[in-house]
């Protein structure tokens, strides 16, 4: 299950062999994420999982150098806490690729991208070899192949959508009208009053839709009467 110690009776080649292994995982996920234009790409990556392989190596080190010291002894020696701190620093990392644009957040993929290509370069600093390889074929697959059976998968789309209109007449009942008619179901529904200027916002999260319609359905409501702006995203 571990990759011994020495390779050819040389620890200096297993180390290598180990670094390199995981450079080249982190190498061939971080190609598909640069690919597609993503701010943390091949070099992060890259560096991201052999950065977590020498961790790996340098906490073996640790215990290889003072495993033979007494627990009562002034050294005491936990090798777990350098794993738990390379999962921290992940975090902080991770957490600068996620951007958030109004209702759309972006690099959630790239963020666990970045999480799982630290636990492969653990894997191989730990010679676990055969998980650091498993590791990788599972986030290739979920990147390359199941993103091409996305668009296959039926799911509900979101669309924001403004309306402006004078106060009176209400139109909220056509509104509705409309919605109910193309089968579409509103998720949450936002007005803002202004009475001095007798004018009216209408704020709505339509679901159900199964295809784009933000065009079509403000052709719709632009032909009610009173309505002064459709906005939607």
């Amino acid at each position: 299950m571990y990759f011994d110690l020495t390779l050819f009776g040389s620890y200096e080649l297993a180390i290598f062999v180990k670094i390199m292994l995981a450079t080249l995982a982190g190498g061939l996920i971080g190609l598909e994420r640069e690919k597609h234009g993503r701010p943390a790409g091949l070099r992060t990556h890259l560096l991201v999982c052999a950065g977590s392989c020498l961790m790996m190596l340098v906490s073996e080190a640790f215990f290889l150098k003072y495993g033979d010291f007494q627990a009562t002894g002034v050294v005491r020696l936990d090798p777990g806490r350098v794993a738990a701190q390379i999962i921290t620093g992940i975090g902080f990392l991770g957490a600068g690729v996620i951007i958030k644009e109004g209702f759309i957040v972006r690099g959630l993929t790239t963020a666990a991208c970045l999480w799982m290509v630290a636990g492969i370069g653990m894997a191989f600093g730990m010679g676990m070899i055969n998980i650091g390889l498993v590791g990788t074929f599972v986030a290739l697959f979920s990147l390359i192949i199941l993103k091409k059976l996305e668009p296959r998968i039926t799911k509900d789309r979101y669309l924001h959508l403004s309306v402006t209109a004078t106060a009176t007449p209400d139109i909220y009942p056509k509104l509705e009208t409309i919605f109910s008619n193309n089968d579409l179901r509103i998720s949450s529904v936002e007005s803002d009053w202004h009475i001095q200027e007798d004018s009216v916002v209408h704020r709505f999260v339509i679901t159900r839709q199964k295809k784009p319609i933000g065009r079509d359905l403000s052709h719709l409501i632009a032909n009610i009467d009173g309505v002064n702006r459709v906005h939607f995203k």
